[in-house]
């Protein structure tokens, strides 16, 4: 993408807000501060769609019931048990991994309520440097965190190196919709509704200021896209869900000889 071109009204670098602050510790604290209040909020703040883009996303991954997958900036951990959930074809494992300690908390007492606590272990740990084996894992996938890690070219080059070969990667994440109406209106909600209601209920002061603030500073979904590809995947696809808020990614691990 040239300069002029990200710099054309309506680009993903036409910005909501500020440029964020993504220091790990920084982010970090600002999740452990409304994990107890997140999953309320993810659910209100999106009219429950948020769980119809996890079930897209699982479903992309077509699992067999032998696959172990690596969920990363696994939060409270709502994509890893949806990996486990049979009625959508469920991964035989499922590891999340997470840096907030108070998210993770959250997650692994969700998993105690669901006896899920032994298939789903959760870690702590960071995007850029998984604890975790080259070539040990069938399947990776991130909701809406890969905007959150200081550097996702970096976090893409691990992802890459601890799948299998054949092994695939599902990724949601915001953007801004293309549609100009759809845009404005997306806009007027991430600034006026959002903030507020994440502030009331959270009763922090930042996390929901820095949400759309993240969402206008990330990639736009070409960006992405090709980020994907030259961390080492292929098949890199970028399929818009609700009229552009949401994008699944999906890519493949070459296996040996190809690519």
């Amino acid at each position: 993408m040239s300069a002029d071109a990200a710099r054309r009204p309506g680009s993903q670098t036409d910005r909501l807000a500020p440029a964020t602050d993504k220091h790990p510790a920084r982010i970090a604290g600002m999740f452990d501060a409304i994990a107890h209040r997140y999953d309320l909020l993810n659910h209100l703040l999106s009219g429950g769609l948020d769980l119809y883009w996890r079930s897209r996303a699982i479903r992309a991954l077509r699992f067999t019931g032998r696959e172990v997958v690596l969920d990363l900036c696994t939060g409270t951990a709502d994509l890893a048990i949806a990996a486990r959930q049979p009625r959508r074809g469920a991964a035989r494992r499922v590891v999340g991994l997470d840096f907030s300690n108070e998210m993770l908390r959250v997650g692994q007492r969700k998993l105690r309520e669901r006896g899920l606590s032994t298939e789903v272990p959760l870690v702590q740990g960071d995007a850029m440097h998984l604890p975790v084996a080259s070539a040990s894992v069938d399947a990776v996938t991130i909701a809406f965190g890969i905007r959150n890690v200081l550097d996702p070219a970096v976090a893409c080059r691990e992802i890459a190196r601890v799948l299998r070969p054949g092994g695939r990667v599902a990724v949601l994440e915001f953007s801004l919709p293309r549609v100009p109406v759809v845009r404005q209106a997306y806009a007027w909600y991430f600034r006026n509704v959002l903030p507020r209601v994440g502030r009331l209920l959270s009763r922090h002061g930042d996390a929901y200021s820095y949400l759309p603030a993240s969402v206008g500073t990330f990639l736009s979904p070409g960006e992405f896209a090709s980020l994907v590809g030259r961390a080492g995947l292929d098949g890199v696809t970028a399929v818009p869900l609700t009229l552009g808020v949401v994008y699944l990614y999906t890519a493949t691990k070459p296996r040996v000889g190809e690519g």
